[in-house]
């Protein structure tokens, strides 16, 4: 679920899939009001293989949205695909269509830039989308232009790779996170980078945050990012590793407040504590690739996950 600030709207999504011979779907619902408990204009956009994993940004000329896409009967990783959903039509209830892009098999886990704050980009800027790169030392971006007129005029331009601090995926981009009570690890999704990719415009520079779960030490942090000029040439500004201790710390959020200020959430677990939810963050004074608050608890984790299931969740969402 996700606020369309601009048009005081709530955006709602899931995937669903058919049976028997299946088709695949992602299912949206807008609000017809700024009342998010009132009525939705409802909508099914359809694909040809299985939309996994989608994530979805607010845009000025559309919402976003990138999938891992995987192909029947096998479900073989086909690349990602990012569309861009109408917008302007879904907010009064009108036929809507989509745009669609797809990458190579190099990339997956894309996260297209969803807006915040009261100033949003520029007339006509394209959208931006996020991911790993394919080597440990750069972010690959594209940009998305869409034309509802002339949808052959429409393009995805990228990826522009951007030069990062070396890291490493945690656990191998598997499961490795420990947890108390039990020998049953947790999946540390360090393969991909972690929703959302927030987007805020200060009038003098446009900031771009997200982060990534990354081998610390003998344990696991969250790295963080704030790169600048993605409509230009786009550049790191700052980034940091937060693993203050043995813990480990994965499945991160990070958000940017309207006076710079950072916030960054978190799973955090090891072998002597049952999987919790901290908060940590910086103001923006700080020194650079800092994270000067002190940890906090926001939810004490009451047992431990026990299942053969190792994933203890897909993403989570800081606003």
């Amino acid at each position: 679920m996700l606020y369309d600030r601009a048009a005081d709207r709530w955006f709602i999504s899931q995937f669903a899939v058919t049976n028997p011979n299946p088709n695949y779907h992602q299912c949206v619902a807008v609000s017809q009001s700024a009342d998010p408990t009132g009525g939705y204009f409802t909508y099914d956009f359809t694909y040809t293989a299985f939309n996994d994993y989608g994530k979805a940004g607010v845009w000025s000329d559309a919402y976003y949205f990138s999938y891992n896409m995987f192909t029947p009967p096998q479900n073989n990783f086909a690349g990602a695909k990012v569309c861009a959903m109408d917008r302007t039509r879904m907010l009064a209830g009108q036929a809507a269509t989509q745009q669609c892009f797809s990458t190579s098999t190099t990339y997956g886990g894309l996260l297209p830039a969803d807006i915040d704050g009261a100033s949003g980009p520029a007339a006509g800027e394209p959208e931006f989308v996020l991911g790993m790169g394919a080597d440990t030392t750069h972010l690959a971006m594209w940009k998305f232009h869409v034309d509802w007129t002339t949808p052959a005029n429409s393009s995805f331009a990228g990826p522009t790779l951007i030069t990062v601090p070396t890291f490493a995926e945690a656990c191998s981009g598997g499961t490795c996170i420990p947890q108390s009570g039990t020998t049953q690890q947790l999946d540390s999704l360090a393969d991909r980078m972690m929703y959302r990719l927030q987007y805020r415009n200060f009038g003098d520079h446009e900031s771009l945050i997200t982060n990534h779960s990354v081998t610390s030490g003998s344990s696991v942090g969250v790295r963080w990012y704030e790169v600048r000029s993605p409509n230009g040439t786009p550049t790191l500004f700052q980034s940091g590793t937060y693993a203050p201790d043995s813990a480990y710390r994965w499945m991160g959020s990070a958000a940017m407040d309207g006076s710079g200020g950072i916030a960054l959430g978190f799973s955090k677990s090891s072998s002597s504590a049952h999987p919790a939810i901290a908060v940590t963050g910086r103001n923006a004074g700080d020194a650079a690739g800092t994270m000067t608050e002190g940890e906090t608890t926001v939810l004490t984790g009451g047992g431990s996950q026990t299942t053969n299931l190792s994933r203890w969740g897909d993403y989570s969402n800081l606003t």
